[in-house]
């Protein structure tokens, strides 16, 4: 079973896009056209700094993922069974599904973008080894109360949303034991009570594009199963103020797979591999059984897990004090997984849902089992 997936917000970077825009000329141009400005030249070159801004931002993802999904299918990969996207990318998977075409589907990023960029006073960061119920009593216990879960990336990845002065306040909450804070590229408050506003915009703005049934399932971060033909407009204005349930989607997804008694294969398509890391981590922390996982929390079946192979838990434990004898913060690794560069370690190793021994790689935001790694 197939699935293309379309990353969001975070995932750009100067120089993204690469010969996309010269394969793909008469769609960037018409991109430059709706847009008012080189989409190019900002992907490319990001000559005023405004790459990182969001209405600028979601713009060029979009039309990045969407070359390189045309060049996917130029180069003869036949269509998916299953589309997802994080975020942003969820309307290039509803582009890919036929719901609308290329440039409709920039004219809904761009207002998007624009509406969203208007939240002023925002941040977001990602909250990794704690739990959906450790996070929230610890913001509650400590007057964060204008920050917010956003994404449930994988069971042991979370992002809060919110403030930006609060979610300044809340690093140090989240700096103790194996728990880990990662401000992230962002500059809103995105996917909580504070786009609401935009919420409302958004959805007003939508009521003159009509849009097809979906030609292959899309899944909605809303509500982590596919989308419903006729609430089209409305789960997209939704998706800005509600909860990224991306664990769950890909839950949902290897389930469907099983079920049918396939294997599922996850393609990423865009800018970088953040969604290919996410899924990776989500496989290795989902029980053995994947008709449960949707049902079953990440800490409960990580005890499961431990209580079930005691020498599991001690081999990793090894494991983790023998490469922190000799690996400080900032080493270079190499992996034995096709397709990455040379790493660069961001934490010491750790033993991760009592079985996992693993460390955290600068620029991937994911772990990398240490069984996969070696020093350049």
């Amino acid at each position: 079973m197939k699935v293309f997936m379309f990353p969001g917000q975070g995932s750009q970077y100067k120089g993204m896009g690469g010969d996309l825009f010269d394969g793909f000329k008469d769609l960037a141009d018409k991109a430059d056209g709706i847009l008012g400005y080189s989409l190019r030249e900002l992907c490319i070159d990001d000559p005023r700094g405004e790459l990182n801004q969001t209405r600028f931002t979601q713009p060029a993802l979009y039309v990045v993922n969407a070359l390189s999904y045309f060049r996917k299918l130029e180069e003869g990969s036949g269509k998916p069974d299953f589309l997802a996207g994080h975020s942003l990318g969820e309307f290039n998977a509803l582009m890919a599904a036929g719901c609308y075409d290329f440039e409709t589907g920039l004219k809904l990023v761009q207002k998007r973008g624009e509406l969203m960029g208007e939240v002023s006073n925002g941040a977001m960061a990602a909250i990794v080894n704690a739990g959906k119920e450790e996070i929230e009593s610890a913001l509650a216990e400590n007057g964060l109360s204008n920050v917010f879960i956003a994404n449930y990336n994988t069971p042991s990845q979370i992002v809060i949303s919110g403030q930006a002065d609060e979610i300044a306040r809340a690093e140090q909450l989240f700096q103790r034991g194996k728990m880990r804070y990662y401000p992230l590229n962002t500059s809103g408050a995105f996917h909580t009570r504070f786009m609401l506003p935009a919420k409302e915009a958004f959805s007003k703005f939508l009521k003159q594009f009509k849009f097809a049934k979906p030609q292959i399932p899309v899944i909605a971060n809303y509500s982590a199963r596919p989308y419903e033909d006729k609430k089209i407009a409305d789960t997209l204005s939704r998706q800005i103020a509600s909860t990224v349930r991306w664990s769950e989607s890909i839950q949902y997804l290897l389930e469907t797979a099983a079920e049918r008694g396939q294997d599922a294969a996850f393609e990423e398509m865009g800018a970088g591999d953040v969604l290919t890391r996410l899924v990776y981590g989500i496989k290795q922390q989902m029980p053995a059984s994947t008709g449960q996982a949707a049902e079953k929390p990440a800490e409960e079946a990580a005890q499961a897990e431990q209580s079930a192979s005691g020498q599991a838990t001690e081999s990793a434990a090894d494991k983790v004090a023998a490469w922190n004898r000799g690996h400080p913060i900032g080493s270079k690794v190499k992996t034995s997984m096709e397709g990455y560069p040379e790493l660069e370690t961001r934490t010491e190793a750790m033993v991760l849902f009592g079985h996992r021994a693993a460390v955290y790689m600068k620029g991937y935001n994911g772990y990398f089992d240490l069984d996969e790694v070696s020093p350049a």
